[in-house]
């Protein structure tokens, strides 16, 4: 338990800038006269035992968990272990709060697996040494007063943390679902998949300081992740794959296609790796409405798809794409292999290269920069 406590007070270091449930001392100053809530949550198939519930939040319907702490001002941490194939956890609270996967199996067949309807910061740690799997169904319960976005949705931020194996799989929506913000600290290794939906969708930006991170999708104009803000990579080891075709988009009148990355403001990398690959017709490795700052890192992007329906594209930056450190390696089969919303047609004129690479190589279906 001191590690996730520990976590989380760096977790508010990182992101700082964010002002809104960023004071965690009630965790982690040694002197706070409210004591740590822990309790435990532990599945057996169809039944659950809980201990450690003084206040009475928890109530439980065969597998199914409703923790609800609304109103309460302690300092909550829930421990998951266990499994279940018909079970979720369902959390309402409007203060933050803390989950640690302890080795935990959730199957909900009709909705998610865990969903948390508090709009303050969720605390994710993923246990060192541990397995966990979070699963939803084909069909949700849409007779539910609540929001339902994912196998893991959160109406506030997620902060991930730990050492231990996460794997979350969307069968009727997204993997991974925030309505604010997502950070991933420490090293916990995710696996987020999705047949129907997008691997990561969040609203608020996502900031990827750690962790290992593999994403698949397959459904069609799906995306790896799917952010309405920023994307920031300081550190990690990313890898997303793509393969649905284009869909065509009747409110824009236009075709909608695959990306590993989609993203509405700016993206900067300065470490870590991140490699995409997309195989479906018009599908993008980077889709950025904004600027692309490459600072460092291992940045690669390869799409293989054709141009019947869409324009891959490995890179697409609508405001440039500004290379200054690390290697950067765009390729496409077909099409361009980057857009920085200039019209040229000449390849190196399509990135801004800042400081001597000591290799360059510029053609229309690939180009490389390595500082």
């Amino acid at each position: 338990m001191k590690k996730i406590l520990y976590l989380m007070a760096v977790a508010s270091c990182m992101v700082a800038c964010q002002n809104d449930d960023t004071d965690f001392s009630a965790y982690t100053n040694g002197t706070d006269t409210i004591p740590t809530h822990v309790i435990n949550i532990s599945y057996n198939g169809n039944s659950v035992k809980v201990t450690g519930d003084n206040s009475g939040y928890v109530s439980v319907d065969g597998a199914d968990v409703t923790v609800n702490a609304t109103g309460k001002n302690d300092s909550l941490l829930l421990v998951l272990s266990g499994s279940t194939a018909d079970g979720s956890l369902l959390v309402f609270r409007d203060k933050k709060y803390g989950i640690q996967l302890n080795g935990v199996s959730i199957t909900n067949p009709d909705g998610p697996a865990i969903n948390n309807q508090c709009g303050k910061a969720l605390y994710l740690e993923v246990a060192s040494s541990t397995k966990n799997t979070l699963v939803d169904g084909t069909a949700y319960d849409e007779t539910k007063s609540y929001q339902q976005k994912g196998a893991l949705f959160s109406e506030g931020q997620i902060f991930f943390s730990g050492a231990g194996e996460l794997d979350v799989t969307g069968n009727c929506k997204n993997a991974i679902a925030s309505d604010d913000y997502i950070v991933v600290e420490g090293w916990p290794v995710i696996t987020a998949q999705s047949s129907t939906g997008h691997g990561i969708k969040v609203n608020d930006g996502i900031w990827i300081n750690g962790g290992t991170l593999d994403i698949k999708v397959t459904a069609d104009a799906a995306r790896g992740i799917k952010c309405d803000s920023v994307v920031v990579i300081t550190r990690g080891d990313i890898t997303i794959k793509t393969t649905g075709d284009c869909v065509y988009d009747e409110a824009e009148g236009d075709y909608s296609s695959a990306a590993c990355i989609k993203c509405d403001d700016a993206f900067t990398m300065t470490a870590g790796t991140l490699a995409m690959t997309s195989s479906g017709d018009g599908g993008k490795g980077l889709n950025c409405a904004n600027i692309v700052n490459i600072k460092g890192g291992v940045f690669s992007a390869i799409t293989t798809g054709s141009n019947e329906e869409g324009k891959p594209k490995a890179v697409k930056g609508d405001k440039g794409i500004i290379l200054s450190g690390g290697s950067f390696y765009a390729k496409v089969k077909k099409s361009s292999a980057c857009d920085n919303g200039v019209d040229t047609d000449v390849p190196s004129e399509w990135v801004t290269v800042v400081g001597t690479p000591f290799e360059t190589s510029y053609d229309k279906k690939e180009i490389k920069v390595v500082f």
